[in-house]
């Protein structure tokens, strides 16, 4: 079957304010808070949309955007308006009566007009703060093969975390039959009483579905304006909503079922430490599916021998272009670009941003070093948490984050 993607508007979500990520989310939105050595969250959904051969993208941002409008235009001004491709950004365009958006239906309903302008057929709507990989187009494969009106992507999630998403039922033919957003009490799954079908925030509407439905919803005074919590509902009683199976994605990507929400700071450490694993869990290096991003023009990382003898070492380490590491020792960390290690400087189990200067003899933990921080000489960070919980936010498995610019 082929699919026009010109028949295809894709619409990703890049408002929201990412609070519990704070303080890595006190000066940029979410989907711009840099990940794994390189990347920025946003990179994975819009790399999807790349390989999927999506090319209409509209990304509705909203909360300190400057940030991440910067990077689009740094690595994403990639397609040509000529044959009707865009990454456009769509700021609040306040034509709710001067509101901001209140909810993930109401974004798309205040840009309503941007879809109607629009001669797609099918809406691919999508989150911007998501750590993941996956071909869309066959997701739309099986929407369209199954005349579904709206489609959510899904995958069994254990049943302790399932009050953190919406929960459905399905029946042999993949057709939902409920849908309950952050259930207390969660459904489990027929064949197996430990886990949950969850939805993985990713829709497929028919575009006439979802105008009437948007402003169903807009006109609702009793709603939320949320996706899982209003809209997807009232839609499972017409009997043509559809669970696509994540993790049994025939498309050109790599079958990992890897999906990670990294909305706090202990799950976005464990989605970075994650790529450390001896067999990481998501393949970077797939050589089809390359993580696109900006890259600034910068010189190979390299180590080099201190004037007191000590040689830099890098042990199980990502480590980003521009990095010197001068008689530091680093394990089982990410090291993004342009970062300075200085002699006798240990970093174990932490990220650092880029442009961190790390002094002499200092030791750092169980860390988490936004941009920009010098470190002065024989510093400590994350081996006393009293003294930590003095200067920094620590989070709730104790990972001690230092945010942009800190000045000590």
């Amino acid at each position: 079957m082929e699919i026009l993607m010109q028949d295809v508007l894709t619409v990703i979500l890049a408002g929201g304010m990412g609070s519990r990520l704070s303080p890595l989310t006190d000066d940029r939105a979410k989907p711009a808070v840099p990940f794994g050595g390189k990347y920025r969250i946003i990179d994975f959904t819009l790399t999807n949309c790349l390989h999927s051969g999506l090319r209409q993208i509209l990304v509705l941002t909203q909360y300190k955007s400057h940030s991440l409008q910067k990077h689009l235009r740094d690595g994403w001004s990639i397609f040509n308006p000529e044959l009707g491709e865009f990454v456009t950004v769509v700021p609040p365009q306040m034509r709710g009566g001067g509101k901001w958006y209140e909810g993930t239906a109401d974004a798309i309903y205040h840009n309503l007009w941007l879809l109607e302008r629009s001669e797609a057929k099918h809406v691919i709507v999508l989150s911007g703060d998501h750590i993941y990989r996956m071909d869309y187009a066959e997701m739309l494969k099986a929407h369209i093969e199954n005349d579904a009106k709206l489609t959510i992507a899904s995958m069994a999630v254990p049943l302790k975390e399932a009050s953190s998403f919406g929960v459905l039922s399905i029946n042999e033919q993949n057709r939902v039959e409920t849908f309950s957003e952050k259930p207390q009490s969660p459904q489990p799954m027929p064949n197996n009483s430990e886990k949950c079908l969850a939805s993985m925030g990713i829709y497929i509407f028919e575009m006439d579905t979802l105008r009437r439905v948007l402003r169903q919803d807009a006109n609702d005074q009793q709603s939320s304006h949320d996706f899982g919590n209003d809209v997807i509902p009232k839609l499972i009683d017409e009997q043509q909503v559809y669970a696509y199976n994540f993790c049994s994605d025939r498309g050109r990507v790599a079958r990992d079922c890897y999906w990670r929400d990294v909305g706090t700071i202990d799950s976005f450490y464990q989605a970075n430490m994650d790529l450390l694993e001896p067999v990481p869990p998501m393949n970077l290096y797939q050589p089809n599916w390359g993580i696109r991003t900006y890259e600034a023009q910068l010189p190979p990382a390299r180590t080099v021998s201190s004037a007191t003898g000590n040689e830099g070492i890098f042990i199980n380490s990502i480590i980003a272009s521009g990095v010197i590491n001068s008689g530091g020792s680093v394990q089982h960390s990410i090291i993004s670009s342009n970062v300075q290690i200085e002699d006798s400087a240990t970093i174990v189990d932490s990220i650092l941003f880029d442009s961190v200067n790390v002094g002499e003899g200092c030791k750092l933990v169980n860390c988490i070093i936004d941009k920009h921080v010098k470190i002065p000489a024989h510093t400590e960070i994350g081996l006393n948490r009293v003294e930590d919980a003095k200067r920094f936010h620590i989070s709730e498995s104790g990972i001690v984050v230092v945010p942009e610019s800190y000045q000590f």
